[in-house]
């Protein structure tokens, strides 16, 4: 039984459910916006990616917590609409985000399997490992906005 399968189906109606990749869009001081495909898990409502904790994602995210978001090709190309939102990086340092990150990496190790163990098996000789961060990503009730850009991160 397909388990990612299992995980989008919680997500009835969801435009993301099925997708393996997402284009995640944070913005500059300037307001530029950069686009990065990222793997994801989502469960109620909220969507769950992990980066390096020294990322320049994760340093957009303190300045500005919009998003975008777009279902993806591994690459980046764009196969769906965008939609807005807004991400909060988990810092761990209460019980509620302990609790919510630990589901998180529950849900992505659900869905990716052994891809994710491998990366993690080299994040840990790689020494990397201990610094990710979770990104937890609400989108707007609005939704959908028109696509622009290629989807290669040049998001004019």
């Amino acid at each position: 039984m397909d388990t990612r399968a299992l995980n989008d189906e919680k997500l009835a109606g969801d435009v993301l459910a099925g997708e393996q990749y997402l284009s995640l869009v944070t913005f500059r001081r300037d307001g530029s916006q950069v686009a990065t495909p990222v793997w994801f898990a989502g469960e109620d409502g909220c969507y769950y990616v992990f980066t390096a904790g020294d990322a320049w994602k994760v340093k957009r995210l303190g300045n500005d917590r919009r998003v975008r978001v777009a279902p993806c090709a591994v690459l980046g190309r764009i196969t769906g609409q965008w939609l807005d939102g807004e991400a909060r990086l988990l810092d761990g340092n209460d019980a509620v985000d302990v609790e919510v990150e630990a589901r998180a990496w529950a849900l992505l190790k659900q869905k990716y399997g052994w891809q994710l163990a491998a990366l993690d098996l080299l994040s840990r000789f790689g020494g990397r490992q201990g610094s990710r961060r979770m990104i937890e990503i609400t989108l707007a009730v609005a939704g959908a906005t028109q696509a622009v850009g290629s989807g290669q991160g040049d998001l004019a």
